[in-house]
């Protein structure tokens, strides 16, 4: 029901006079409603039959999870208020035992409430205009991931941390657990293809275990390679983790996985796995033209597979908290990830209490996925508008860094990503300028970088500000190009330049990048970007992924003449020889399993060896935590 002057409070009261496919948002065409108005309220009601496979023993637990509810969530459980969820991006799950009523259903009743209007609130690329402009996109409102349940053990595994100490060569576990019965134990399981490194079992006293596994170091760095993870050679360490009592009852097995990679900065240079690493990254919006921010896995993978095609071994998911099992396919088949926040509008109060709350949820959500190398907590000093002259500002912006440090100490984090930096373990540049001999002139040697830092202004903004040099740590022109290229002459829509077909944009595209790669104190780039998105036209595929060009000449491109020189140049998704044999021929194969289910590290994992529901729109293995 879409309650558009938020006019009823009480679920009983609400006429729900429409249906909707779930997860699609109500402006979406998939979801079947495709309203595209301003939506202050929606409603939603699902009664649920409980089977077998979900009616709770006395001594088991229902749990519904939620992936992400735009904006604030208000959940009723037959009848029954049990829940209040504020933030647009991130998941919450709430158990629903306690609500059960013994009739074999269970009715669920969602409110989500999203001012179109509010600037201090995390929102990322949503329009506050009724229609979609210049950068910004249509509205995403209310749930808009996977709902789900599950039925657990009343003592059961609830959360997975992974950290790996690789100049120790360690795993680290976080495990919370809930309800702990006591003297229980539980056993971890490692393994590297089919031989296990761990097997161990632990002392559970407490809701929180905290074990290090060390592994058996094969020493030499050649041998050492076969362990490690890299966008070349992406690989993973199964992991299964059960919980036992003392008299041997089995609570709860979960299935989940980790990998041995560091990342971190060495002087002026990005390193991964202790050594220098350059990043070839491309922006990438995440929408779709019928569903907006929602994807199926399929379309997930695919994105994945084609940024690779395209010769980047990284993106900067840009404005948009990703769905997990993008980031497991980034995992599965290699490709680095800066994370980002969504970013308010304006500042104020609630600015910094959202977006603090919200982006503290997000880090934990993604903070065991190998391939999330560095996090944006700010873009273009966005909710931050007055940097440069308010002393407040300045300090959420490092507040924000200080955080994110504190939350993970084992990544980089940008302070502000584009300009009016005044803190940050990178610096990160934004400068579309369409002449690529100009870009060589600003970024072509550390002495005209030093002076481009301090004298231009490629946005007409400062590009370091309150003290922050810059100087002496690595440099990535994080936004560039956006060379538009319309599908037809009556197309609307922009580019930063425009190319009149797709000859003419592989040959400036070509002219761009052969420049980037002379300009030696890069640490990497990032490209604007890989998709046409709404009236941005400056994607290198259509919004329904077709390349613009020969898709082999832009990945040469964009892997540089040094590239030729390596392994993986011959391989079209970048995977070094070593790699391919150890997967053999066909690679990468329709569907990926790491171990018995594909499943998502850090929240838990697949708690049978099914392969869950079938992929709706949006769908997640049922059992995932």
């Amino acid at each position: 029901m879409l309650d558009d002057e938020a006019r009823y409070n009480d679920p009983a009261e609400v006429p729900f006079d429409r249906t909707i496919t779930v997860p699609y948002p109500p402006e979406a065409k998939a979801s079947g409603v495709h309203d595209t108005g301003y939506r202050r309220r929606v409603w939603y009601r699902r009664v649920v039959g409980l089977d077998d496979t979900l009616a709770p023993s006395p001594d088991e637990r229902l749990m519904l999870h939620f992936g992400a509810v735009n904006y604030r969530a208000r959940v009723w459980i037959n009848g029954r208020f049990a829940l209040q969820h504020k933030g647009g991006h991130t998941p919450f799950s709430l158990d629903i035992t306690r609500y059960l009523d013994g009739s074999g259903a269970v009715e669920i009743v969602l409110q989500a409430e999203d001012d179109p209007h509010d600037m201090h609130k995390a929102r990322g690329k949503m329009d506050w205009q009724l229609e979609p402009h210049s950068i910004w996109y249509p509205r995403t409102t209310g749930i808009w991931r996977t709902v789900w349940m599950e039925k657990v053990a009343r003592a059961h595994i609830a959360r997975l941390r992974w950290t790996a100490d690789v100049a120790s060569w360690q795993i680290r576990l976080d495990a919370d657990v809930s309800h702990v019965p006591r003297n229980c134990t539980v056993n971890v399981v490692l393994r590297l293809g089919d031989r296990t490194l761990v097997s161990d079992r632990c002392l559970v006293t407490e809701p929180r275990l905290s074990r290090i596994f060390q592994l058996p170091d094969p020493g030499i760095d050649d041998a050492r390679a076969h362990w490690m993870w890299s966008p070349e050679s992406p690989q993973l360490i199964d992991a299964e983790v059960s919980l036992h009592g003392a008299d041997g009852v089995h609570y709860d097995t979960v299935f989940s996985y980790t990998a041995l990679r560091t990342v971190g900065v060495q002087d002026d240079r990005f390193v991964l796995n202790s050594r220098p690493y350059y990043l070839r990254m491309v922006l990438d919006q995440g929408y779709w033209p019928d569903s907006l921010m929602v994807a199926t896995s399929d379309q997930l993978k695919e994105d994945v597979l084609l940024i690779k095609r395209l010769g980047f071994n990284g993106a900067r998911k840009h404005q948009k908290s990703e769905d997990p099992r993008w980031l497991y396919w980034c995992d599965v088949l290699g490709l680095c990830v800066w994370a980002e926040m969504p970013s308010a509008y304006g500042f104020s109060s609630e600015t910094v209490h959202g977006v603090m709350e919200e982006w503290k949820e997000l880090v934990e959500r993604d903070i065991s996925h190998p391939c999330v190398v560095a996090w944006v907590p700010t873009n273009e000093s966005w909710g931050v508008p007055e940097l440069m002259y308010d002393r407040r500002q300045v300090d959420f912006v490092k507040a924000l860094y200080h955080m994110t440090r504190a939350l993970d100490g084992s990544r980089p984090v940008v302070g502000n990503d584009g300009w009016e930096m005044p803190c940050g373990d990178f610096v990160n540049i934004h400068d579309y300028h369409a002449d690529p001999e100009v870009l060589v002139e600003r970024y072509g040697t550390r002495e005209k970088v030093a002076y481009s830092l301090e004298h231009v202004q490629p946005a007409r903004r400062r590009l370091v500000i309150d003290g922050f040099t810059g100087l002496g740590q690595p440099l990535f022109l994080s936004e560039f190009g956006g060379i538009a290229c319309m599908e037809g002459p009556n197309t609307k829509g922009w580019g930063y330049s425009v190319a009149k077909d797709g000859e003419e944009l592989l040959a400036r595209y070509e002219k761009l990048m052969a420049a980037i790669h002379r300009c030696l104190p890069l640490s990497g780039f990032c490209y604007t970007q890989l998709t046409d998105t709404f009236l941005e036209k400056n994607g290198l595929l259509t919004e329904n992924r077709v390349p613009k060009a020969p898709i082999e000449a832009l990945a040469a491109a964009t892997r540089g003449p040094e590239a030729q020189y390596h392994d993986w140049y011959v391989d079209p998704f970048g995977h070094s020889a070593n790699w391919r044999a150890r997967r053999g021929a066909v690679w990468p194969p329709a569907v990926v399993h790491t171990g018995s289910l594909a499943v998502v590290p850090g929240r838990g994992a697949a708690r049978d060896g099914s392969a869950g529901p079938e992929d709706t729109p949006g769908g997640t293995p049922r059992k995932v935590a």
